[in-house]
């Protein structure tokens, strides 16, 4: 081993193996360990280096093991077999190992899930990479911290069977679900059930701050309130998929006249529209024809044809006959007072909408009208 040796000389061999204190023999593994790690070996040498590292690992002192754990955390010339002798050890020395490791493979790091403790389970779960496998055992096996981390850990890899039995068996810990709700990419039909069990700070705050795209936001309104479905659409904002967000609301048989009226009490006639032409079952072009120019019965028509209830359509044609009466002169308030004068014309109807939804549109014209006070004594 002739690299090795030039590095380290025959001195730094022999303090290794028969150093007076531990102190001696750590910096000598440290400085071998470092030179194993860097250098070319060939085959030949490679099988020498791995001896001299069993032996490292086999020492009485702690700090000569730790030294050789934390050296080559993140080396792959470690031996195979003392990785494992040391994943075994005391946390450290194991848990520098398991942080980083590539040595282990991914059944070593799902049985160590499984029987090394909530400790060890962290650690792997704090990998810069995970697999499905895995992150599948810490799911089964970790604990709540372990399960919590996983989650947070964008890296790591979730199938969403793995997903929906963290949320079956941590449905009462807030850590984890936010964990899960923060993460940058989630199975629809894992954020359909999340929305319902997260409370609104989390909600909230996945919205405010952006951590999800428009369109993944959207998506996580369905299991919601109407209510909470509408105002998703208000913080989402114009970048989102207006259409594809209709059809997943029908889809899932929450695209009802209620929820078309509120949204266009906010001034969402886009979404209206692709709402309409998904209920009715034709082309948003035409749609928006009969909606908007194919005269005083073609919105009665394109109505009629999605299904809606008779009773609202006066509070609809209201809404839509508001649209068409407003000026806009691209100022701050323009949004505001569409939507103020939406929501009068809709509380003046003679066939008034349902007791939920003036409660809600009055709602509604309170708090606009609130927020522009707000904005004018700013100003």
């Amino acid at each position: 081993m002739g690299t090795t040796r030039a590095a380290l000389t025959d001195v730094d061999l022999r303090t290794l193996l028969k150093g007076a204190t531990a102190d001696e023999r750590a910096v000598a593994a440290h400085k071998l360990c470092r030179t194993i790690d860097r250098e070319e070996l060939s085959g030949e040498e490679r099988v020498i280096a791995a001896d001299i590292l069993r032996v490292m690992a086999a020492d009485a002192a702690e700090l000569v093991r730790r030294a050789l754990a934390v050296t080559l955390k993140s080396s792959d010339v470690l031996p195979h077999d003392v990785a494992l002798k040391l994943a075994r050890d005391v946390e450290s020395i194991s848990l520098p190992l398991l942080n980083f490791s590539p040595v282990f493979t991914d059944d070593d790091l799902a049985e160590i899930v499984r029987l090394g403790g909530p400790v060890r389970q962290v650690a792997i779960a704090k990998r810069p990479q995970l697999s499905e496998k895995v992150t599948g055992a810490i799911v089964d096996f970790g604990g709540e911290s372990a399960v919590e981390t996983a989650c947070a850990n964008d890296n790591a890899a979730f199938s969403e069977t793995a997903l929906q039995r963290a949320l079956d068996r941590f449905e009462k810990s807030e850590q984890v679900l936010a964990a899960v709700a923060y993460r940058n990419v989630l199975p629809l039909a894992v954020t359909e059930r999340l929305i319902s069990m997260v409370g609104d700070q989390v909600r909230d705050h996945l919205l405010n701050n952006h951590a999800l795209s428009p369109e993944t936001a959207l998506t996580i309104a369905v299991g919601a309130t109407e209510r909470a479905t509408v105002d998703l659409v208000d913080q989402a904002g114009r970048a989102a998929d207006p259409k594809a967000f209709a059809a997943h609301l029908n889809k899932v048989q929450r695209l009802t006249a209620s929820l078309l009226l509120r949204s266009l009490a906010h001034g969402h006639m886009t979404f209206f529209e692709c709402a309409i032409a998904e209920l009715a079952g034709v082309p948003h072009h035409r749609t928006w024809l009969m909606i908007h120019d194919a005269g005083p019965l073609g919105l009665r028509a394109i109505y009629d044809r999605a299904g809606l209830p008779a009773r609202l359509f006066t509070a609809f044609r209201a809404g839509v006959d508001t649209w068409h009466s407003m000026e806009f002169d691209g100022g701050l308030r323009d949004r505001e007072r569409f939507q103020e004068r939406m929501l009068q014309r809709f509380l003046t109807q003679p066939q008034g909408t349902a007791r939920d939804d003036v409660d809600y549109l009055i709602d509604k014209m309170d708090r606009i009208s609130r927020e522009s006070r707000r904005t004018v004594d700013v100003a």
